[in-house]
């Protein structure tokens, strides 16, 4: 017989403005009559628990009703939780709003989506992978392939800002694309995640440098109590994860991973073998109740070789044309990653401080040679290095001053970015060789202060930004980026609030712009470059029913300006960022325009009986403008995007849950095959060269795909198991991709001349379509 094992919950429950512990609140398990009261301390213990997911409601006189939701409770460790209440308007009543379970500030309230991490856990087709599981949300866009690029309301993938508990991680993917985002696998270990906070509109003042969206990923304490490890096998990787008290007053989360694709690839003759590896910690030490210091880290180390050998013994002439093309084109690359950082929050009675340090850095190389044959120096075809580095102080003050909340503070950094940089480049239909170093080394200062009250139903915040830089000239001047914002909440009911915000951002252009060169000139700079700017303008309705559920309708308008456009191609740099390699590491001009607009409709039900699920609905416009200053479809326009994702959980620990989603087609630029099969541009390019004066003028095709996924897990006395099942496009629906050029080839794989023209290859166009399903199996040990 099977022993099944006990869980525990315990916590403390502080006030959420002055830190104080609050004794006397109630805190209960919703569903069962299970509960406990928080003593003299603010702490509270709820034993003999039968494990399983449960929302956790915590009340208390004077304050505003906490929910909870999807606390997974485990027989092989207690779950540890530290809750915080804000207080209501009215301090001598039990407040009873019991519709608005969901989290706001008075900074944001609109365009925020809180994922927890059952949420990514469990969600059919995302892999435990952050980037994937946020499709399910309004506004959010992807790329019909296997990369995780984030697209949201019509901006381009490095738009998108990411911190960790305060600390910002630039990088969250790996083999991430330079200049951009995107990336096939995330590297942010699920086990370290509490829950993400999706900022997509209203960003709070302490939070610059973007124009699309703030990711907040905030990472639970380590175990005070007992050391637990897991261990986790899945599709494509291994991981192992100890979390335990390291001290007296310390705890320490730590994790590493390793991918094993390298090994499937090989045996299904795939032309390209990706190693990845990653490792994550988290270290707190509690100083009193006045004071926490957490240091964390995050780094990753990828390497990909291609994989000579997937044409032996192939005898299919699709999977030939493809093995062919991808090793003609496809460098080999590795990179590695890593964040850094420290945080101390000092508590006091009206606020507390928090003081953050970081370091950032990252390494890509890639080399690439002409039949891939490194013995012949005349065929190499690039040569690339690069490092970026970041150095980052920042100070925030958050303090409550009766019904106001203030928040203020400044930054300083210290950035660095060289290259050495080889390749062939094919311009206006002329190959070029372009051989450069370069290195720039500056400084990033900012300063920022918001300020917020509640007036009974209305409540309304005003923040102040301002980011300049020591490279002089429209850079460094902080007038030029000052970044006003406010943010407006009416409360029609207890049920129904209407939302605003309008606001100015500015982000910097990556540094692959910043550090081009010509010569001894850094020439984008001294064209003009400098912050984007983005003016938007949000507005919203939501409306909160008693079981936990929330439909909202949001419209939003954002206007870019001063949009780096690069010379060569003619074309805005918000187009790219959606494939492997670097991006904007050429010559550009300040001189691009853009606009993106829509509307998106959500609804979501957090887990109520056992079901759970969202519906969201996304009509989106994005435009911008290239070198003859008209605005057409950019790289995003997908138009209608539909994602619904429900599951229940079943008696004996069984959960299922499917995922679909349906997205417009995406534009697409056509060839311009006249040049591409000129030999001497072929040879450079090994690949088809963009017409970039009919830039987006094809469409492809609309796609949908349906997920499907079970879990199944068993608490044992001291231990649980947790199996899954996934599997991806289980329908098999074409996922179309922009098409691909590619040349005629003989038998050795090698161009076949045009017979009619001498001076060109013979070229063909290849679909790029795929109906694979993706099955997956996962297993989780938790001891």
């Amino acid at each position: 017989m099977l022993l099944i094992g006990q869980a525990t919950v315990k916590g403390t429950v502080k006030d959420a403005r002055t830190r104080e512990v609050l004794p006397f609140v109630n805190v209960l398990l919703e569903g069962t009559t299970l509960g406990a009261t928080t003593d003299l301390e603010g702490r509270f213990t709820i034993a003999g628990v039968r494990p399983g997911l449960y929302n956790v409601l915590v009340s208390s006189v004077g304050y505003e009703r906490l929910t909870v939701f999807e606390v997974q409770l485990s027989s092989a460790r207690p779950t540890v939780l530290e809750l915080e209440l804000k207080p209501s308007a009215t301090e001598l009543e039990v407040v009873e709003i019991t519709r608005q379970p969901f989290q706001r500030t008075v900074e944001s309230p609109l365009s925020v989506r809180t994922i927890g991490s059952a949420e990514i856990m469990r969600n059919p087709g995302g892999n435990r992978d952050i980037s994937r599981v946020v499709r399910a949300l309004p506004g959010v866009a992807s790329t019909p392939s296997f990369r995780n690029d984030i697209i949201i309301r019509g901006g381009a993938p490095n738009e998108n800002r990411f911190f960790l508990d305060g600390i910002e991680v630039p990088t969250i993917n790996h083999f991430s694309t330079q200049g951009s985002s995107g990336g096939p696998v995330g590297l942010i270990n699920v086990n370290f995640i509490r829950e993400v906070d999706v900022i997509t509109g209203a960003f709070p003042a302490a939070r610059g440098n973007t124009l699309s969206s703030v990711f907040e990923f905030k990472q639970p304490e380590g175990n005070t109590e007992k050391r637990t490890m897991t261990f986790m096998l899945g599709s494509s990787d291994a991981g192992f994860t100890f979390d335990g008290p390291t001290g007296p007053n310390a705890s320490t989360i730590l994790s590493i991973r390793r991918s094993y694709l390298q090994f499937l690839f090989q045996a299904l003759k795939l032309p390209f073998l990706p190693i990845y590896n990653d490792a994550q910690f988290k270290h707190t030490i509690r100083m009193g109740d006045k004071g926490r210091l957490t240091f964390l880290g995050l780094g990753a180390y990828d390497n990909l070789d291609l994989n000579r050998s997937s044409l032996d013994g192939v005898t299919d002439p699709v999977t030939i044309e493809r093995n062919q093309y991808i090793l003609g084109n496809l460098p080999e690359n590795v990179q590695w990653n890593y964040t850094v950082g420290a945080r101390y929050d000092r508590f006091v009675t009206k606020g507390f401080h928090t003081f953050v340090a970081s370091r950032s850095m990252l390494s890509n190389t890639s080399q690439k040679y002409r039949y891939n044959d490194p013995s012949d120096a005349s065929g190499l075809l690039l040569d690339y290095e690069s490092q970026e580095a970041e150095n980052k102080l920042r100070y925030e003050a958050t303090m409550n001053f009766g019904a106001w909340r203030f928040i203020g503070g400044a930054g300083y950094e210290r950035a660095r970015y060289t290259t050495d940089t080889y390749t062939q480049r094919v311009v206006s239909g002329v190959p070029l060789i372009v051989d450069y170093d370069s290195k720039l080394t500056f400084d990033k200062y900012a300063a920022f202060a918001q300020i917020g009250r509640s007036f009974n139903k209305l409540s309304a915040s005003l923040g102040l930004r301002t980011d300049w830089t020591g490279l002089g000239g429209e850079l460094g001047d902080p007038l030029q980026q000052f970044s006003p914002r406010l943010s407006l909440s009416y409360a029609v009911s207890d049920a129904v609030n209407i939302n605003a915000n309008v606001g100015r951002f500015f982000q910097l252009p990556p540094y692959t712009v910043l550090g081009y060169r010509i010569g001894d000139q850094l020439a984008n700079i001294d064209n003009g470059i400098g912050y984007i700017r983005a003016d938007h303008v949000v507005a919203g309705v939501e409306y909160f029913t008693s079981f936990s559920t929330k439909f909202s309708v949001e419209g939003f308008h954002k206007w870019y300006d001063r949009y780096p456009l690069l010379v060569a191609k003619g074309v805005s740099l918000a187009n790219l960022g959606g494939d492997f390699g670097v991006v904007g590491n050429e010559l550009a001009v300040p001189t691009s325009d853009g606009r993106a607009y829509g509307v998106e409709f959500l609804v979501q039900q957090r887990l109520y009986k056992g079901f759970y699920g969202i519906l969201s609905y996304t009509y989106v416009k994005s435009e911008f403008t290239n070198a003859d200053g008209s605005y057409v479809p950019s790289s995003w326009d997908f138009g209608h995007i539909v994602n619904l994702t429900g599951g229940k959980r079943l008696p004996k620990n069984w959960e299922v849950g499917v995922n679909w989603r349906f997205q417009g087609g995406g534009p697409y630029t056509p060839f311009d095959v006249g040049t591409s099969s000129l030999i001497p541009v072929w040879d450079a390019a090994q690949q088809g060269i963009p017409d970039w004066s009919r830039i987006n003028t094809l469409r492809l095709s609309s796609f949908n795909q349906l997920n499907a996924r079970v879990d199944k897990r068993w608490y044992y006395e001291r231990w649980t198991l947790n199996l899954y099942f996934d599997i991806e496009n289980i329908l098999g629906s074409p996922l179309t991709g922009s098409p691909f050029l590619d040349v005629v080839r003989d038998a050795a794989g090698l161009p076949l001349v045009d017979p009619n023209d001498p001076s060109r290859y013979q070229t063909k166009l290849v679909e790029n379509i795929s109906t694979t399903r993706l099955p997956s199996i996962g297993v989780m040990v938790e001891f």
